[in-house]
């Protein structure tokens, strides 16, 4: 048999359908849903296979034919259709359910051998993923149609294809569709088969699902269908079940019937095996048991016709009043949205890919993930339950820019319940999935309501979450939700609806803290409330990926595969940058938005995941007593047999001592005192104890040692201290009464401006800045007065909000220049970014060594996971470097600092108080300037900067801004610092 690629048939019912254009049209061909695993044993057919891009769906397939490799999509393999990132608006102007004439279809085909051992089995072809629409041919005859771009499709290929022969398969992909108005989620859009495509072999008798249902008290069901491909089934067939390598003995129940199916020619069998397991291990997401299940379905003479394995667990999910409950415990959701991403491959994520995905939120504390807004690949199921992660499963369901239209349109009815339906048929089995999900930001109406019917009948033992139909009242019964699960609710609106009496269901944000740039404000004061207060419950962070594709600067094109090695530590290599909207040309897209991760494209932690780790600290200093230190377990199910522990002694004068810390034996929910580890010193000053808690054995998503968290208590405060003032020194200023020093190259001067976060700029704060004219003050010297060994200068910084008056009053002390400074600005100054000095340095200084909190970046809303003790960092790690260039690289509550050269000269600074201090290589105006890293020329010399007040991040750019407690109000600011040279 020829593999010369033959195009489809005039007369091809495929394209007479036209499915691209027909809402009516969900599948066509198709076979139903299941929970079967095929993967064991099938014929991969993952690789190079040739391809044509066709500018039409009605294109001829013709001319010459490249090579592409699947999975993968084609905006990221060097064809002239490339990513384009939007949020809310649809890429084309039709309205649904239409699509555009100009319509990317990439035709792939590929000759496949048919094992010669599969003669007389069915064969079927499984497609993982392709985006939108997916038309399938055999040897230029029609197998069938399917839709929805993130659930696999199969296809029965027995009369089509001959075992020991060759094949020709041909996969047409219609880039847009009807579909496509409800896949409107806030990603890139892209055009290929994302998933694996492989084909497999069963008996014509064989099971066609298998529903296992294993609950927390150990009592298993399993309930089988069964068909044969031949007619009706055979006479004496049955089912075994084997658990754990053990035949499930004399004590099951196995029940087996035959009815016909109206639905189908064919009969279909049922058998149910029920049993209870002694003593049975329960599945929790901190200890996820699992068991092997064997389903084997046999003929009458007891040879096994097929056979289905599973990885199972014993938990039930239930809602009490309003609460959640796993196994009959509130549990607490640490969650994080998840879309499936990769910096070189777009949509499509290796099995390696997503297990690295899912080790890094377990390290950083969280147990739960949305897969946002469509079911995830097969694989990253079984991770989930393997490792410990509750999932919010949600189906392929958005119609952002039309969802009040789509809501009600009967003409999407099919298409809501099939997505939810097929969803629900597939991931049943896994323990790791406690609730459906309807879908995102697609309003709410009637097929919304159709879905969660059904889902409601077919699956009564997990609740259906979805955002919309609970908008307008949380409160609200009824309705196609069993959670109130809020989108970037302020966190007063919800402590207020807890308290109000009457709340009727849990309250777990399907969405909150948008981890948009250098954001993430209140994380922990969020924390501190839902821990709080009865009714609350958690939520999930927006989302664990900055989605920045790696893109070569000088022709603007997408890296792809070839790109492992160009990046590290979230910085890519010369030449080449992180891109989001815009950047591949398109005039339509919503730029920067697409990078709002609590990891960058190359999953590098931002510093977010240090508070969200302590902040879910599993064991936790509750308090310093006399008698000794609290601690106290805050997990659900487990106790801190599986940590180790060490303390650190950390005091101002620079040492730190260390002891082993022995974890007592608490349950969750205890406490217990242990004996302080260390005498303190008699000498005075600051003293901090650390908790080091790290895994004590291997985990399967951390090796031993793996620090877990990090709880910290103040055992003491700092006693105030005085710079030794030298009267017969002179300080050194110029005519404008700026500080002359030789280790600085740009003297002392006020600073109210940051370069924008993202979420200063779409909160709308940058824009009021520089209307104020914050970031271009002009200073006029108004009074310069020298004395014995001190000058007053006092100076105005005129903007368009009035005068801000700025004092500063240096004078020299033992070894150096002590700055004392005040700036008072006016009533209309209200809410700006910081107050404080900014001082640029000689060049050579490039370690940084402190005390005060750390190691990583941290701001006055977001310091809770950054420990106070001394650190040292090179001033080129100090910078976080964000997508987008912004304001990056403080440190909160530092005491003191130096700044050194590898000979160990450099300066020395000492603070009045803990203060915000940030340096780096780069001014604001720097950072203000660009678009991408790769366009910075960092300085020589430090930019550092010492604030008395500096704004907390917030979200607020998409969601609530920070607190009124962390913002810079108006009046008179003072701080103090003193320069010495080391």
């Amino acid at each position: 048999m020829t593999d010369a690629p033959r195009g489809p048939r005039p007369t091809d019912p495929l394209l007479a359908l036209r499915p691209w254009d027909a809402p009516e049209v969900t599948s066509w061909g198709r076979l139903p849903m299941n929970a079967v695993d095929r993967r064991s044993g099938a014929l991969p057919l993952d690789g190079d296979w040739r391809f044509q891009l066709l500018p039409t769906p009605d294109a001829p397939v013709g001319g010459s034919w490249s090579t592409i490799h699947v999975p993968g999509v084609w905006t990221m393999q060097g064809t002239d259709d490339l990513p384009q990132y939007l949020n809310v608006r649809m890429p084309f102007p039709e309205f649904p359910p239409h699509s555009p004439a100009a319509n990317p279809t990439g035709v792939y085909e590929r000759a496949v051998d048919v094992p010669a051992d599969w003669a007389g089995r069915r064969v079927v072809l499984q497609v993982g993923a392709a985006e939108s629409v997916l038309l399938v041919h055999v040897d230029g005859r029609p197998v069938g149609v399917s839709k929805d771009s993130h659930l696999a499709a199969e296809f029965d290929l027995t009369g089509l294809v001959r075992a020991g022969e060759r094949a020709v398969v041909r996969l047409t992909v219609v880039k847009w569709s009807d579909a496509s108005h409800i896949e409107d989620q806030d990603q890139w859009w892209h055009g290929g088969i994302t998933r694996s495509v492989l084909l497999y072999a069963t008996d014509p008798l064989h099971l066609s699902d298998v529903t296992v249902r294993a609950s927390f008290d150990g009592s298993l069901r399993v309930d089988c269908r069964v068909r044969d491909a031949g007619g009706a089934l055979p006479e004496g067939w049955y089912v075994s079940g084997e658990l754990e390598g053990r035949p499930l003995g004399q004590d099951t129940e196995f029940d087996r019937f035959n009815r016909e199916d109206d639905r189908v020619s064919d009969f279909l069998g049922e058998a149910r095996i029920r049993t209870t397991v002694e003593d049975v291990r329960t599945w929790n997401a901190e200890t996820p048991e699992l068991y092997d299940l064997t389903v084997r379905l046999h003929r009458a003479d007891g040879t096994v016709s097929d056979t289905s394995r599973h990885r199972i667990g014993f938990r039930d999910v239930e809602i009490a009043g309003r609460d959640l409950l796993v196994n009959g415990e509130r549990v607490f959701v640490r969650g994080v949205n998840r879309h499936d991403f990769h910096p070189l491959t777009g949509r499509t994520v290796s099995y390696d890919d997503m297990r690295a995905d899912l080790v890094t939120l377990k390290r950083f504390g969280f147990n739960a993930i949305r897969t946002s807004h469509y079911p995830g690949d097969p694989s990253l199921y079984d991770l989930a339950d393997e490792l410990g992660l509750y999932v919010v499963d949600e189906a392929d369901i958005e119609s952002h820019d039309h969802a009040h239209e789509i809501a009600d349109d009967p003409r999407y009815l099919n298409a809501f319940v099939d997505r939810l339906s097929r969803m629900v048929l597939r991931d049943k089995n896994h323990p790791s999935v406690i609730v459906w999900s309807l879908g995102n930001e697609s309003d709410y109406g009637a097929n919304h309501d159709a879905a969660a019917g059904w889902v409601r009948r077919h699956d009564p033992t997990r609740p259906v979450q979805y955002e919309g139909a609970a908008k307008l009242d949380w409160a609200a019964t009824g309705d196609a939700t069993d959670i109130a699960c809020p989108m970037y609710a302020s966190l007063e609106e919800c402590v207020e609806h807890a308290l109000s009496g009457r709340q009727t269901k849990p309250l777990i944000w399907c969405e909150y803290s948008h981890a948009m740039g250098n954001s993430n404000g209140t994380l922990a004061d969020h924390w501190a409330a839902i821990e709080s207060t009865p009714g609350l419950q958690g939520g999930f962070i927006w989302e664990f990926w900055d989605h920045g594709i790696l893109q070569r600067v000088n022709d603007g094109r997408p890296v792809g595969r070839g790109g492992v090695g160009l990046y590290d530590n979230g910085v890519a290599a010369p030449g080449h940058r992180w891109a989001y909207g815009g950047d591949f040309g398109e005039t339509l897209h919503d730029g920067a938005f697409i990078a709002d991760g609590v990891v960058l494209p190359d999953r590098t932690p931002k510093p977010v995941m240090y508070e969200h780790r302590e902040i879910a600290a599993p064991v936790r200093i509750e308090c310093f007593r006399h008698e000794g230190i609290v601690l106290g377990n805050h997990q659900h199910f487990r106790g801190l047999a599986w940590l180790a522990g060490e303390w650190e002694l950390s005091l101002a004068d620079g040492r730190t001592l260390t002891a082993p810390a022995e974890l007592p034996d608490l349950r969750p929910g205890e406490t217990a005192a242990v004996p302080l580890p260390f005498d303190l010193p008699e000498d005075g000053g600051e003293a901090w104890l650390t908790l080091r808690v790290t895994t004590a054995r291997d985990e399967p998503w951390a090796p031993r040692g793996t620090v877990v968290c990090v709880p910290q208590v103040r055992l003491r405060e700092a006693a105030p201290q005085a710079p030794a003032i030298v009267r017969n020194r002179s300080v050194k200023v110029d005519d404008d009464g700026l500080l002359v020093h030789p280790l600085l190259t740009s003297a002392p001067t006020l600073s109210l401006w940051r370069a924008p976060t993202d979420n200063d700029e779409l909160g709308g704060m940058a824009a009021r800045w520089r209307g104020w004219g914050l970031d271009v003050l002009v200073r006029k010297v108004a009074h310069i007065r020298q004395t014995s060994g001190r000058v007053t200068v006092r100076a105005e910084y005129a903007c368009e909000a009035g005068v801000v008056r700025h004092v500063q009053v240096l004078t020299a002390v033992e070894g150096g220049i002590h700055v004392e400074e005040s700036a008072e600005l006016p009533d209309e100054l209200d809410d700006v970014a910081r107050v404080g000095s900014v001082f640029e340095t000689v060049a050579g200084l490039d370690l940084m060594e402190w005390y005060g909190q750390g190691p990583w970046e941290s701001y006055p809303d977001r310091g809770f996971g950054a420990p106070v003790g001394h650190h040292a960092v090179p001033v080129d790690e100090l910078f976080t470097p964000y997508l987008r260039p912004q304001e990056s690289g403080g440190r909160h509550g530092v005491r003191h600092f130096t700044l050194s050269a590898p000979d160990a000269t450099g300066l020395a600074v000492a603070l009045d108080e803990p203060r915000q201090v940030c340096v780096t290589r780069y001014r604001a105006a720097d950072l203000t300037a660009v678009a991408h890293h790769d366009e910075l020329v960092p300085g020589a010399g430090c930019v550092v900067h010492i604030d008395a007040a500096h704004r907390g991040l917030g979200t607020a750019s998409c969601g609530p801004d920070t607190f009124a407690s962390y913002r810079v109000p108006p009046g008179v600011h003072r701080w103090s610092w003193t320069l010495r040279a080391l």
